[in-house]
């Protein structure tokens, strides 16, 4: 669950905004900052931080609008647009290449299995997987504000936009980690260290 760990700051945005989107924004980016200075601080290279930065910067611009203008429309619609960003985001790694939870399986696995196949491959599904969940939910949460249906339809949507991939995640990880042990690509111990996320 070690990827979950980029996700924080949008788990407490979720939290405080229940309350008011403006303190939802400001706790999320004091939250993603002193996580973003606590991963530099213990050693992790910018690049491998691409889900923090991308966080910073979004609840740092929503921070600023939401002081600015705290009547804005936005105000109640934090659901799809965050969505969409972390949407956006997970799609842009996979479109430069460096699918965003392969930076997060990289902290926590061997440098020597970083360019097997498998640990490519599983990184890129898994990434998709994330992305996806985080499109629908963006539409879903849109289809809620147009319709109406409140704000309980809304934080649904939301978490399972979070839980629907993780789960993926661990199953597809397991799967793939006998995968390579059956066809004899990995050993056991390689194996569980190729495809660890």
């Amino acid at each position: 669950m070690n990827y979950l760990r980029g996700f924080i700051a949008w788990i407490a945005f979720s939290i405080a905004a229940t309350l008011d989107w403006r303190l939802g924004a400001v706790t999320a980016l004091i939250t993603g900052a002193a996580l973003l200075v606590k991963e530099r601080l213990d050693g992790s290279l910018a690049g491998s931080l691409i889900l923090e930065y991308s966080s910073v910067a979004f609840f740092a611009a929503l921070t600023a609008l939401a002081l600015a203008r705290p009547h804005s429309w936005l105000g109640a619609h934090t659901g799809a647009v965050s969505s969409l960003w972390l949407a956006l985001t997970a799609w842009a790694t996979l479109a430069i290449g460096r699918p965003f939870t392969e930076e997060i399986a990289k902290r926590q696995t061997s440098p020597r299995v970083w360019n097997h196949p498998l640990f490519r491959r599983a990184n890129v599904v898994i990434t998709a997987a994330w992305a996806t969940a985080f499109t629908l939910s963006a539409a879903a949460m849109t289809v809620v504000y147009a319709t109406g249906l409140g704000s309980v339809a809304s934080a649904v949507i939301h978490l399972a936009g979070f839980l629907v991939p993780a789960v993926f995640t661990n199953r597809y990880r397991a799967r793939m980690r006998r995968y390579a042990v059956q066809a004899g690509l990995l050993g056991p111990a390689e194996g569980n260290a190729a495809v660890s996320g």
